[in-house]
């Protein structure tokens, strides 16, 4: 943000107050990709769904995930979905089924790059 100008000084400039060329460290894009990561693991039961997934490293059905969330299988196939959408998922149907399995590689790059972003502030 520039300050205004007055007298052909910033108020600034005048006050001694702001500090010069001030930058993100972060750009527009690279902000956009971490809001969007983030919002993806902001829900609790996506949370949780990646663990399970995570936790028996195979393939698990969302009849098993619906009988180990507090939740309905409506509820857990949205997030299964937005969970997919993102890549950090996978789905493979198998007859009646379909069974869900974690992107390990897709997880760790997103995390790698939350982390990476907020490494300066520790």
């Amino acid at each position: 943000m520039s300050c205004p100008r007055r007298g052909g000084a910033t108020v600034a400039e005048r006050a001694g107050c702001c500090l010069p060329k001030l930058a993100p460290r972060l750009d527009a894009a690279e902000a956009r990709r971490i809001s969007n990561d983030l919002a993806i693991l902001a829900h609790p039961i996506r949370l949780q769904i990646l663990d399970l997934l995570a936790q028996y490293q195979g393939q698990v059905c969302v009849c098993d995930l619906e009988a180990a969330l507090p939740v309905k299988q409506p509820t857990v196939s949205h997030h299964l979905k937005i969970l997919r959408e993102a890549g950090l998922i996978t789905a493979e149907r198998q007859g009646l089924w379909i069974y869900y399995s974690i992107c390990c590689d897709a997880v760790q790059t997103m995390r790698e790059r939350v982390m990476a972003q907020f490494a300066f502030l520790g």
